[in-house]
């Protein structure tokens, strides 16, 4: 049932303050949020609170209003880099200091600054609309005055809201009243814990019991409500009404609420708010998001920290050798400002303006429709990811349950083969003799007798032994009321607590035995001739995760047998059926399909056995002392030598190409995990189903521990084992994590694929922050519900899948994706572009700075250590701006292999996981370049410096601007239209340009042929060696890129 209302995201406000969460201030009481208190809430009544409580709003937002600007700011000159040019430009203000005009250097500051800000403020704006969708939500809410309409973000404590079938609950609420007629609902709870079952919840039975909704107001209750914690699976309060007659009491649990960001899946329900805003279940289940730095951004941060280095080196050098003469530590600074072009200020704008491009890229890829970037600073993260971490449920399944198989041990019946169980089920309710026993049918027919009895046994088990409910809706033809009399086919729907039972009852539906209405104490089959048959519901003992089976014990009303069939898992089942040498080996042979195995198992009581057990029963349930026990006891008297009717295979359909996408995301090096809030057997299931763990590898289920003396046992099993994928719960995790963290990651770390089931989402955050810590690698976390928000903003790359569980993880993630298969060509493709072309273009910007300021040295030392600029004014700005901007922003179109290209071969990525696009070796290659060049440029122009110095300017800048230009044409790898006019277009900026440089270049003297002869002789002395070397290298030592390319 999709949910078509804008959800709820429950990422906690960004913090910089350190010190509030949300709020107005820091002042946090005066925002209603002092320390967690348990209350007590009056029905109806939110004035009467005892306490201030926060409000209801989704605050995603970094900044407010007053704090935009400040806060902006701070946050880029708290770096080093950008903290260096405010100060640099700053000193100009000073008389002694000052070099040229204020505009070269404050010009290009303020430049980077507006872009910044201008990024943040479209990603704020964006934020804002968000979150005011959210907060902007409808809901009816129940008072004095009649069913009024409020907005979600002024929903308060004590308030009763009515929340409709398929849609959200907008906060905590204990659960009063329901409109369905069994006096129940169900509730999906995938965006709180991941898990697909729904949910059963029970209404409070004295506010159920009133005749409307509007007696909630004119009865004195209240609601005594623990403090908010954590824990989503557990609550203790109590309901009291004091103008009854005696008062009444009721003790409230985990059944009687409804938590914040489940779907109510049946009926209309009316509920009493006890908790909002950071208070929420959800919420407090969701870590803080970090503010997330790239890798590739530190990495260039610390090569400018090392130019910074050599900036103060040749500085004090150039000082030195003047023997520190007169005012030397003037001239030191002076120097720090003339060879302040070692750092470049254009670095930062052009890594920000190419972030730009490949987020946009992203957006317009036709192959990966529906992408979103909203992280738009870290898009070459994804080029360098060693881990995925990755959801289930929804992620990597389509959460859609088919039935597949049904076995009998000697008998199998497949998709292909359903219209023979049909004819057999059909068989038995039309021929009269149906029921006889085998040895009264005639002799030829006994074979085909028995095998038609055993396949109607089998569906009829699978029909009954289940919880599910059957529930008619008008269609616009028929009503409800009709609907539900006549048992409309096309008006029913099927509610469960799981998508596995839906679907075996769909398919006995589909084989012609229909259930057709359910209630607390009965139950209806439609047999294939249109005939009803009527069962009373003796007992039922729900599935638990502990006894991983579940129970009912039926009368059939047309002949009074009492049945109790069961379905469990296998591993439990095994010991209960009798003897037989078939199970064991089937079940292994479905689960290596994928499928879900269920063993399905029946025994006939009499009347007499039945009653004695009801006796035993009731007595359990009575005691207080170990009553689960007790209760467990009585049940398991019963199960013993049941009859195996047959094994049921489900399959939870995979979404699109999970399988080619697993095998790429293996080939290029990245281990992919699985944390999944499901079921072990479920988990494993589908990792095999997905190719996640191969047909190869052995499996590893580690045993559930719950002290550190079995924690040691099970990990030295464990590390016996050798390639070998792990499967782990969250419980045994969680004491491996407390006892042995070092241990048990570093065994994980070396498993090719690794499953964690039963996983909360602080668990899911815990396990990728052990990742990084541990591994020192780069996490990508991928998520479609609102338990996997925590993983997702702590991966340093987050993408979320929208899907059916909603847009909650897509809202909270970096990258957004529409099905888990884009993930694929989001790494391979747009992940390593945006890597390799960032590293050429940081490393190209480094290079057109040192080329400038190596030539500035050679020109000082020349001229007796003299701190005066070789270029002044508006050349300085234009150098690094119209100059040359353009053919060096277009690295960021360069690619080395087509797109089909890096999708066929995975293993290319493989490569950029070592850092080798940006290292220090890369680095000092393109120092040494720069060094070698610069000094060409400049003895080459003092060689040929004929009478003026104006002469020198001219030869060595024209020579300057077209050396950057080849170089840029030597480092693309693959040709772009923009690229040539990037080229041509710098080209023709610097020679129009000319006309108004007269101040500091001849215009005559560039039109000689003197002038001409002498740059293309030093452009061609300070490219050549460099193209001739780019030959050999491809010649006789090709990059793995080329052969692919060739």
């Amino acid at each position: 049932m999709a949910d078509n209302i804008p959800l709820q995201p429950v990422r906690r406000p960004k913090r910089h303050d350190g010190k509030h969460r949300n709020g107005c201030c820091p002042w946090s009481r005066c925002c209603g949020m002092g320390d967690l208190r348990p209350r007590t809430v009056w029905l109806g009544h939110p004035e009467k609170r005892d306490q201030r409580y926060p409000k209801n709003v989704i605050n995603n937002q970094k900044y407010n209003f007053f704090t935009f600007l400040p806060g902006v700011l701070f946050n880029q000159f708290k770096y080093f880099f950008n903290l260096y040019f405010l100060l640099l430009a700053c000193s100009q203000f000073v008389e002694e200091l000052r070099l040229g005009a204020l505009y070269t250097y404050w010009v290009p500051l303020a430049l980077v600054l507006i872009i910044t800000i201008m990024r943040e403020a479209v990603e704020e704006i964006r934020c804002y609309l968000r979150d005011k969708e959210v907060n902007s939500q409808i809901y009816s809410k129940l008072s004095s005055r009649g069913t009024l309409k409020v907005k979600s973000s002024g929903i308060q404590v004590g308030d009763l809201i009515i929340v409709e079938k398929n849609q959200r609950v907008p906060a905590d609420m204990i659960f009063l009243r329901t409109s369905e007629r069994n006096g129940s609902c169900f509730l999906r709870t995938d965006q709180l814990d991941g898990e697909t079952d729904w949910k059963l919840r029970l209404p409070v039975a004295c506010t159920q019991r009133l005749p409307t909704a509007a007696e909630l107001l004119q009865i004195r209750s209240y609601v005594y409500a623990e403090e908010p914690n954590i824990d989503i699976h557990n609550f203790i309060g109590t309901f009291t009404r004091e103008d009854g007659d005696p008062p009444v009491n009721e003790s409230l649990s985990i059944e009687n609420t409804l938590w914040a960001s489940t779907v109510v899946a049946s009926g209309t329900v009316v509920g009493l708010v006890i908790y909002t805003g950071r208070e929420l279940r959800s919420v407090m289940n969701t870590s803080n998001p970090r503010h997330k730095v790239g890798l590739f951004d530190l990495e260039v941060n610390c090569l400018t920290k090392i130019l910074f280095g050599a900036l103060v080196v040749v500085s004090l050098v150039m000082v030195a050798l003047q023997h520190f003469a007169g005012r030397w530590y003037l001239q030191i600074f002076r120097f720090l400002l003339l060879f302040s072009h070692i750092v470049p200020i254009s670095l930062r704008v052009n890594l920000d303006m190419g972030k730009m491009v490949f987020s946009w890229m992203i957006k317009k890829d036709s192959k990966i429709p529906g992408t979103v970037v909203r992280a738009s600073t870290i898009p070459e993260q994804l080029g360098r990811i060693s881990y995925l971490l990755t959801d289930k449920t929804g992620t990597l399944t389509q959460n859609e349950m088919v039935f597949r198989r049904l076995h009998l041990g000697t008998v199998a019946y497949g998709m292909d083969s359903m219209d023979e169980v049909q004819s057999h089920v059909f068989s038995a309710y039309t021929q009269p003799n149906h029921d006889l026993p085998a040895s009264r049918a005639p002799a030829a027919t006994k074979v085909r007798k028995t095998i038609s009895s055993r396949v109607h046994e089998a569906v009829k088990a699978i029909a009954l032994v289940h919880n599910v409910t059957p529930v008619y809706e008008s269609n616009g033809v028929t009503d409800q009321a009709e609907a539900e009399q006549h048992y409309e086919d096309t008006c029913r729907v099927y509610q469960a607590s799981s998508p596995d039972e839906v679907s075996l009852v769909q398919w006995t539906e589909s084989v012609g035995l229909t259930l057709v209405g359910r209630d607390q104490s009965s139950m209806q089959l439609r047999t294939p001739t249109g005939q009803i048959l009527n069962f009373t519901i003796l007992q039922i003992f729900p599935f638990t995760y502990e006894s991983k089976r579940m129970g009912i014990i039926v009368r059939d009303e047309s002949t009074g047998e009492i049945t109790f069939y069961m379905k469990g898992a296998d591993v439990v089942m095994a010991g209960i059926v009798q003897y037989n040498d078939w199970l064991e080996e089937e079940c292994g042979n479905m689960a290596r399909e994928g499928l879900r195995v269920l063993v399905v198992s029946k025994k006939s009581l009499t009347e007499e056995q039945y009653q004695d057990f009801e006796a035993r029963y009731v007595q359990a349930k009575l005691s207080v002392h170990d009553r689960s026990l007790k209760v467990a006891t009585v049940i398991e008297s019963l199960e013993m030598e049941m009859e195996l009717l047959c094994l049921t295979g489900v399959e939870d359909q995979l979404q699109t190409d999970v399988r080619p996408t697993l095998e790429i995301l293996r080939n290029a090096g990245i281990k992919v995990w699985m944390l999944t809030g499901d079921k072990l057997e479920t988990a494993t299931c589908t990792a095999k189903n997905a190719h996640l763990i191969t047909r190869s590898q052995d499996i590893h289920i580690f045993r559930p521990v719950t002290t550190r003396g079995e924690a040691h046992l099970e990990l030295n099993a464990f590390r016996r084992k050798h390639d070998c994928a792990l499967v782990i719960s969250g419980d045994s995790l969680e004491v491996c994590l407390k006892y042995y963290e070092y241990e048990f990651m570093e065994l994980a770390c070396q498993c090719p694929a690794v499953v964690c089931c039963r996983c909360t989402p602080t668990q899911k955050a815990q396990i990728v922050r052990l990742l990084q810590e541990r591994t020192g690698k780069l996490t990508c976390a991928v998520g479609d519900g609102g338990n996997d928000v925590s993983m997702i903003q702590e991966a340093d790359c987050g993408v979320g899948v929208e899907g059916k569980e909603g847009k909650q993880a897509s809202l909270a993630a970096d990258f957004s994706v529409t099905q888990f298969k884009h993930l694929g060509r989001l790494l391979m493709v747009h992940g390593r572009n945006s890597y390799k072309r960032s590293a050429a273009l940081s490393q190209f910007v480094i290079h057109r700075s040192l080329c400038i300021s190596t030539m500035q040295a050679v020109f000082s030392s020349v001229f007796y250590f003299a701190s005066v600029p070789l270029y002044q004014g508006f050349l300085i700005i234009g150098y690094s701006t119209a100059y040359t901007m353009f053919p060096v922003f277009s690295l960021v179109l360069d690619k080395d292999v087509k797109s089909e290209v890096a999708m066929l071969y995975p293993e290319l990525y493989k490569d950029l996981l070592k850092g080798r696009p940006l290292s220090f070796k890369t680095f000092l290659i393109w120092v040494l370049i720069s060094i070698y060049q610069g000094s060409i440029i400049m003895y080459g122009g003092l060689l040929l410096f004929e009478s003026e110095f104006v002469h020198i300017v001219a030869i060595s800048f024209t020579s300057l601007i077209l050396t950057e230009l080849l170089m840029v044409a030597l480092t693309v790898q693959t040709w772009h239209w923009l690229m040539i006019v990037g080229e041509l277009l710098s080209l023709a900026c610097y020679v129009a340009s000319l006309v108004f440089l007269h101040e500091f270049i001849d215009v005559y003297f560039i039109t000689t042929v003197s002038f001409l002869w002498k740059v293309t002789a030093i452009t061609l002395v300070s490219c050549l060696p460099l193209y001739i070397l780019k030959y050999l290298r491809r010649r006789f030592s090709p990059p793995s890129y080329s052969k692919l390319t060739s």
